[in-house]
């Protein structure tokens, strides 16, 4: 097994010889096990957690890089009047709740209890399927 112990950002590399398509869940990790699309077990060794995004590589111990993409997950695309609309986004972070934020619309993992709060509140939700890439919060450094 191969070890990745650096992140590298969109645009800080190139040249990717393997890649991984995660959901958010996996993206956000210190130490995970995976297979590449090419098939190699890699183990992600990171100093931290942190929020890998779409784009960005890992580099590998050997020298070699993985491209990371974010794959297609079950969400709410959220939207309202704008005033409403931030009505909504307090109320899901009240329930820390992960949001992604869109011009005029919001993103959340798809629930059914929470898509009954938002239309309640006023908001029209639809499902889609889209790489969740959700705001990192106040307190999260790089």
């Amino acid at each position: 097994m191969i070890r990745a112990s650096k992140h590298l950002r969109a645009g800080e590399w190139s040249g990717a010889a393997q890649s991984v398509t995660l959901d958010y869940d996996h993206r956000f990790r210190r130490r995970l096990r995976f297979r590449t699309s090419q098939g190699a077990e890699i183990l992600l060794d990171l100093p931290e957690a942190i929020h890998i995004h779409d784009g960005d590589a890992l580099a590998l111990e050997d020298g070699g890089l993985v491209a990371v993409h974010a794959a297609d997950e079950a969400l709410l695309h959220i939207t309202a009047a704008p005033d409403a609309l931030i009505r909504l986004a307090w109320h899901l972070g009240n329930r820390h709740l992960s949001v992604q934020f869109l011009p005029g619309a919001l993103r959340i993992l798809d629930d059914h209890v929470i898509a009954a709060m938002v239309a309640q509140l006023g908001g029209q939700v639809s499902k889609v399927a889209a790489p969740f890439d959700p705001e990192s919060g106040a307190y999260h450094h790089g």
